[in-house]
This record gives structure tokens, C-alpha cells and sequence, in this order.
């Protein structure tokens, strides 16, 4: 059974079977969020979402990134990123048409940052999650 259910620009519909949320910044004790803090941020997210589904492709969502006239300080300007790191295993139809559709699934997992904690759903997903290029990152395995 799927969390829910987010459709894809292309038509493809994904079921979310699992959802991890965590704030962007959240333990950030000293320091103020800029490129590096930002990047090591992702980095960890891409490590974690590798060692939690070990078999399935990982893919990130660029996220966008917002510069606010702020003092820059040692680190460079200050640039932040939307307030939820989101890491989702997704599964669909089987890629290849040739795969029996009853054995065969597709699955990715993504990375996406979003404003809110509302979890994704149908055509109200976040548009750079609706626009994943399923076809082209995704992987088949066998039930």
C-alpha cells in the first residue's frame, strides 16, 4: 500500500511507499546557510538515501537556491534552500514493456526540497518532482 500517489508531467503515476522529511537546517548550531553548508547538506542526504535502499538508483532534484540580501560572512554569501529535505522511494510500472507487468516494477529514489511538510500528491507535487525523467533514471527489478 502507497502513501500516496504523485503523477508525473509525463503521465506516469508513482506510488510513495516511503518518506523521510527532516528540516534543512535543523541542528544547525553555529553558522548561517550558504553554499557549502548547502552542498554537505545534499551530500548527506544522497549518502543516506544510498545506504537506506542500497539496490535502487538515487536521484536529486536540483533544488532551488535563494540569495538574500544579508551580510555574507566568511563562507561566502548567504544562500538558502527550501525549509524540507525530502527523501522518497518511489515505484511504478515496470520500464520495459517486455517484463511481466505482475512481476516487474520500476523503482527510484528522490531527493527533493519543498516549503511545506505536506507530503506530495497527484498533480499538486512540487513541479521539479513531477518532471523527474522516470524513464531515464528509474530501474526494474523483479518482485
Amino acid at each position: 500500500m502507497s502513501l500516496t500517489r504523485v503523477v508525473l508531467t509525463s503521465g506516469r503515476s508513482l506510488d510513495l511507499s516511503e518518506l523521510r522529511l527532516s528540516s534543512t537546517y535543523g541542528g544547525m548550531l553555529e553558522g548561517y546557510p550558504c553554499r557549502l553548508v548547502n552542498d554537505m547538506k545534499i551530500k548527506g542526504l544522497f549518502h543516506a538515501a544510498e545506504r537506506a535502499h542500497p539496490s535502487l538508483p538515487v536521484h536529486l532534484v536540483p533544488p532551488p537556491r535563494e540569495y538574500p540580501d544579508q551580510y555574507s560572512g566568511a563562507f561566502g554569501p548567504v544562500e538558502v534552500l527550501p525549509s524540507v529535505a525530502c527523501v522518497g522511494a518511489f515505484h511504478s510500472t515496470a520500464l520495459d514493456r517486455d517484463h511481466d507487468p505482475v512481476l516487474h516494477r520500476s523503482a527510484l529514489t528522490i531527493i527533493w526540497f519543498q516549503p511545506t511538510t505536506d507530503v506530495p500528491y497527484g498533480c499538486d507535487a512540487e513541479d521539479a518532482l513531477r518532471e523527474v525523467d522516470w524513464e531515464g533514471l528509474a530501474r526494474d527489478y523483479e518482485l
